[in-house]
């Protein structure tokens, strides 16, 4: 493979910049296959799924993990949070920041000390720092909205999907974000059964692949858990006749990790590319990816080629992309 697989022509005006409203009146590709694609809206999935499905999700909450803070010099810089690795103790990202010292400690605009600065970590892009106030990112923080959103977020329940909580991520699991509690009652009173995962999204949420070829793209770890009763709800609606239909490539990540290792729970470095054996996920509901991301490996290793017919349907039907964007149903049975 090279990056030229994984590449398309994202028209810059299609970078949705704020949520639908109400939510679930996204519009939806549904994938048919060899058939030309139908368009929808999520709420639609009411009479697209059955009632021997199950619908699994991300339940991880958002982390308000966007720091604004100065060094003693005066210099502005961004500490983005990443995942807690202790009390108060957490990896992350800082923007900005030149040649930071161990020890350095980062204070807000009004001179509260906030960060101290412990160390790179062996990764050598993040570090590892301390948070000085209790609660400091929800007194502190503001949420981590990815770069090519440059519209201001009013509430910042929007960022959450509604079935959030533990809050641990550095980003939304954005395909969930089209859900209200309507719909998500209207799915339960059909049949169709809603279960939960957890996978908290993190570095690779940010980073493209850099590397000529994509296979030798080196993927972060994430944490993630499945319950029994996931996994129990899934064999339940296979054995009959039912589909595992995952809402976002962090849900499918955390299935596949534990149907590929038979660990329920830790730390996921599943990378999953064209030629994964698919284990248990069927039907996956995501958002458009940026390109030259692992998503859009996931996406071609789940669809095959016919991913690039699906994103160039989406761009000439002016679809609306990444996180706030539509959606696409895709089934690799098809």
């Amino acid at each position: 493979m090279d990056l030229r697989d994984v590449t398309y022509e994202l028209p810059v005006d299609l970078v949705a910049q704020e949520p639908c409203s109400p939510r679930d009146s996204a519009r939806m590709l549904i994938d048919r296959g060899v058939d030309p694609p139908l368009h929808k809206q999520v709420r639609d999935l009411v009479d697209l799924l059955d009632p021997r499905d199950v619908l699994v999700v991300n339940h991880t909450r958002v982390v308000p993990a966007r720091l604004e803070v100065y060094r003693s010099t005066g210099g502005k810089i961004e500490v983005l949070l990443l995942e807690q690795r202790a009390q108060g103790v957490w990896e992350a990202m800082i923007r900005h920041g030149g040649k930071l010292r161990e020890g350095e400690i980062l204070a807000t605009a009004d001179q509260v000390p906030l960060v101290v600065v412990i160390a790179r970590t062996s990764a050598g892009d993040t570090f590892t720092v301390q948070l000085l106030v209790e609660d400091a990112a929800n007194r502190y923080g503001s949420m981590p909205l990815p770069p090519y959103i440059t519209t201001p977020l009013v509430d910042r329940e929007r960022y959450q999907t509604v079935y959030s909580h533990d809050a641990k991520s550095a980003a939304a699991p954005t395909a969930g974000l089209h859900f209200t509690n309507e719909l998500l009652e209207r799915l339960g009173e059909k049949g169709v059964a809603i279960a939960e995962v957890e996978l908290v999204v993190g570095l690779d949420t940010f980073k493209p692949i850099q590397t000529e070829n994509p296979l030798d793209h080196v993927i972060h770890s994430e944490s993630f858990s499945v319950p029994d009763a996931t996994l129990e709800a899934c064999r339940v609606a296979q054995s009959r006749g039912g589909r595992v239909v995952a809402v976002g490539t962090t849900a499918t990540r955390a299935l596949e990790s534990t149907a590929t290792t038979g660990e329920q729970s830790g730390r996921t470095t599943l990378f999953i590319t064209p030629g994964y054996e698919w284990k248990l996920v069927d039907v996956m509901l995501t958002n458009f990816h940026m390109p030259r991301t692992t998503l859009i490996l996931m996406i071609a290793a789940f669809v095959g080629p016919r991913w690039r017919q699906l994103y160039e349907v989406a761009i000439a039907e002016r679809y609306r992309f990444l996180s706030f964007g539509d959606a696409m149903l895709l089934n690799r049975h098809l």
